[in-house]
């Protein structure tokens, strides 16, 4: 049965998801913006030029909050470092005085994807691996979110119901027993899903809520253009023999996702009154997807954690 998003389930609702110029941070604004919400995107890639992510992509946090206002939300873009504690600081500041409060915040900070490299470089011992990159990629990968939510959660806790989701790669449960690509990655993507638990712990003595979410294998701007196909196009990447020498996915990708479906599961999260059962739990967008009923955007709840 297809599926629709209500638009108006978050309807008053502040948001500010970081990370929002792309990937599951830009899929994640989108969703809240379905379900009508005032999504505050933050992120470095600005059209103001001024500063620069570690991607050199073209996707701007300005893009995404137009997109927030096209679904159907009020989408607000904000150009923010996340390591600078003045910069977060300011933000806060600003939230403050025009919103008042913050309802769901989405620690979606990575930046690092092109330093963890790509599968050849994977399995690199740590005396062997860059020194350099492995410690910016901690710094990308954690302090960013420390850093957010030191500024950020004092503006959710002032009335019960708020949601913190720390956006990860993996589960607690599979990372706790699966090495994830390097020490540094590896450390990132569990301290992240400890940071849901701890922060779950802090939060729910003023209602509010935690969670860890992870998607699955995410159809990301930077994912697709790997393949050479867009997301209309995405299954072209698993035929066999392709043109121009570009590179065939292998079956499991069969099982990706959209970023819009994890965002669905976050827009599903927030609009949960009964959503303190998720504190500390570490997640999967299937297993919200099961649980809300949501769809991806082709209608499919695809589970790459569990395609075999």
């Amino acid at each position: 049965m297809e599926w629709f998003p209500d638009r108006e389930s978050l309807r008053g609702r502040v948001a500010v998801v970081d990370g929002a110029s792309r990937g599951a941070g830009r899929g994640i604004a989108a969703a809240l913006g379905e379900a009508g919400a005032t999504v505050i995107c933050t992120g470095r890639s600005s059209r103001a030029g001024n500063e620069t992510s570690d991607y050199d992509r073209p996707e701007t946090i300005e893009e995404t909050a137009e997109l927030v206002s096209d679904l159907g939300g009020t989408g607000i873009a904000i150009q923010v470092d996340h390591l600078d504690h003045g910069q977060v600081q300011r933000l806060a500041d600003r939230i403050r005085a025009e919103h008042g409060r913050i309802d769901v915040l989405v620690n979606d900070i990575w930046g690092a994807e092109w330093l963890k490299g790509g599968p050849a470089e994977w399995n690199t011992p740590i005396w062997e691996h860059d020194l350099d990159r492995g410690l910016r990629i901690l710094r990308l990968g954690i302090d960013t979110h420390l850093i957010t939510s030191h500024h950020l959660l004092p503006l959710m806790i002032g009335e019960p119901g708020g949601l913190l989701v720390e956006m990860t790669d993996g589960t607690t449960d599979h990372n706790a027993s699966n090495y994830r690509i390097s020490v540094f990655y590896d450390l990132v993507k569990v301290a992240v899903n400890r940071l849901a638990f701890s922060q779950g712990h802090e939060l729910a003595r003023y209602g509010a809520t935690a969670v860890a979410l992870t998607p699955g294998w995410l159809r990301s701007e930077m994912m697709l253009d790997n393949f050479g196909v867009t997301e209309s196009t995405w299954r072209q990447a698993l035929e066999p023999d392709r043109r121009d020498g570009l590179p065939t996915a292998p079956p499991p990708f069969e099982a990706s996702e959209s970023p819009r479906y994890v965002g669905r599961a976050v827009a599903a999260l927030a609009a949960d009154p009964h959503r303190a059962r998720w504190n500390q739990q570490s997640v999967t967008s299937a297993d919200l997807a099961r649980e809300y009923g949501f769809t991806d955007l082709d209608g499919r709840r695809p589970d790459s954690w569990n395609a075999g």
